[in-house]
């Protein structure tokens, strides 16, 4: 199935990553330069369903610690994934309809730590000034 054919199942996942995320504190929904929804803490990518060819559909990506990553594949291969294009950014793939929304919301909340960890602090402080 393409991507554009399954449209709808991608918005539906980001509708869920979106309504899990935005209940963080210093998280926003936004759009990347190439037009798709992404969360972000800090003004950072946060989270996104996955759109490289290389993840399978309806997948969330999202920041992870490289060392908690390996720990994840270990524990749940069938849920989580990385494919050779994602293995060198700090991220990990989900499989949305493998994890359930209390799982989900946990994942969202490391990453928004380790996000805002990333972000620099004068991006930080200028968000919230204006926000």
């Amino acid at each position: 199935m393409s991507r554009r054919a399954n449209g709808r199942a991608t918005a539906d996942v980001f509708a869920r990553i979106r309504r899990l995320g935005m209940t963080l504190p210093e998280v926003e929904s936004a759009t990347r330069y190439d037009g798709s929804p992404v969360l972000k803490a800090g003004g950072c990518f946060m989270a996104a369903v996955a759109s490289h060819p290389s993840a399978e559909p309806a997948s969330v990506v999202v920041r992870m610690d490289v060392d908690q990553r390996h720990w994840l594949l270990e524990d749940a291969p069938e849920t989580y994934y990385v494919t050779d294009y994602y293995e060198k950014y700090p991220l990990v793939l989900v499989r949305a309809a493998r994890v359930g929304d209390d799982a989900l919301r946990d994942l969202l909340a490391v990453s928004r730590t380790l996000t805002l960890a990333k972000a620099r602090p004068g991006r930080r402080a200028r968000r919230r000034s204006h926000g």
